[in-house]
């Protein structure tokens, strides 16, 4: 029955996300260009809340859930798993106040309507995972950037999304250099929980009636500790997570 249903919802799905990333492709030009970087932000935010949301079109729910309140006086690196593209509007809205940027895959800088725009405006780090001379000055600058100004980073270590929902091994590089570039940001572990199931069935349709769920776990304090030490905590924290909510099924 569930994949009934999705046969019927993913086209609806799919159109809402083509209309929203079209629409708002032009409320950000217009934004950013006329009223400057704060328009800008608030607009991909809007975005975001929306995109977010959709899911409720595949009889799906989301929902963000914090260990602990986390401080917006300093910056902060955000290491999350990842499973699907909704991953990322789900850490846009419910962590706007941190001023998310991203660690992103060049392709994506171009051709994508409000995405590649807003990736090549916001001081993301796009980088050629074939050049890693460039992978890691684009996130050495990033690492600067919000050290400077107190936002905060967010990088998938595994390096590409998971289409099981088994973890990846997390690739060190890019969260050393974030950590050697701002070294007062605290490091916070995010769990996102199930949102590869949406491609259970492949690219089409998507999943239906999945709990999906943004899990911010405690932060770790990297003063006194070596980056790989870093790493490795941020790492057991989100296996510990990913553990726990699977043994509770």
């Amino acid at each position: 029955m569930k994949k009934l249903l999705a046969y019927i919802f993913t086209p609806i799905y799919f159109l809402v996300w083509a209309i929203l990333l079209c629409l708002f492709h032009v409320i950000q030009v217009i934004a950013l260009n006329v009223f400057g970087k704060k328009a800008h932000k608030i607009s991909v935010d809007a975005l975001n809340f929306f995109l977010i949301h959709t899911p409720y079109i595949l009889g799906s729910s989301v929902r963000m859930h914090f260990s602990e309140e986390l401080p917006t006086n300093r910056p902060i690196i955000f290491i999350a798993n990842h499973g699907h593209t909704l991953d990322i509007p789900g850490i846009i809205w419910y962590l706007r106040k941190f001023t998310p940027k991203f660690v992103s895959k060049i392709e994506l800088g171009k051709g994508v309507p409000s995405i590649s725009y807003n990736l090549k405006h916001s001081g993301a780090a796009l980088i050629d995972r074939k050049d890693a001379k460039q992978a890691i000055t684009e996130i050495a600058r990033l690492g600067k950037l919000i050290e400077e100004n107190n936002y905060s980073a967010v990088i998938f270590p595994e390096g590409t999304r998971s289409r099981d929902g088994i973890m990846k091994p997390f690739k060190p590089g890019g969260i050393n250099v974030l950590l050697k570039k701002a070294p007062n940001a605290l490091v916070v572990p995010i769990y996102i929980h199930d949102s590869w199931k949406l491609h259970r069935y492949g690219t089409f349709p998507l999943g239906f009636g999945e709990k999906l769920s943004w899990n911010i776990l405690p932060a770790i304090e990297p003063k006194g500790k070596t980056p790989d030490e870093v790493i490795e905590l941020a790492e057991n924290s989100i296996r510990k997570e990913y553990d726990l909510l699977n043994k509770l099924k």
